[in-house]
């Protein structure tokens, strides 16, 4: 990042590739409004930090909010990062952010278990 112009050559020859690029921990660290214009991403994770104080916390609440409607007004995808609670899960889902991950919906599992969850046999095609 201490360097703009050659992340957003790399990022754009990634996606003339055909990534899909999200840009993870939004609202913490290095992240900045800047490169919702500037980078060329197609989702924006909203930190855990935010995701974990959203029914208790007014801020962090009025942060989730915020970048949910950020997030849709530049037409990127929303994910919640860190899900753990039904309760956060239905306030994400009346703010209309149509994608989480977490404990909520299912703790880490290694790839082989992951196949059997989605009731097929990749064995053959994921090593673990």
């Amino acid at each position: 990042m201490q360097d703009p112009a050659s992340t957003i050559a790399v990022l754009r020859t990634l996606k003339d590739m055909g990534v899909r690029l999200t840009l993870d921990d939004f609202g913490t660290g290095y992240s900045s409004l800047s490169y919702l214009k500037r980078f060329p991403i197609d989702a924006l994770k909203i930190d855990k930090s935010f995701v974990r104080g959203l029914c208790t916390n007014a801020g962090d609440a009025n942060i989730v909010s915020a970048v949910i409607n950020m997030g849709k007004s530049f037409g990127l995808r929303v994910i919640a990062e860190g899900v753990e609670t039904r309760e956060q899960f239905l306030r994400l889902q009346a703010q209309q952010c149509a994608e989480g991950q977490g404990y909520y919906f299912q703790a880490p599992v290694a790839a082989r278990e992951y196949a059997k969850l989605l009731g097929s046999d990749l064995s053959a095609t994921v090593s673990a």
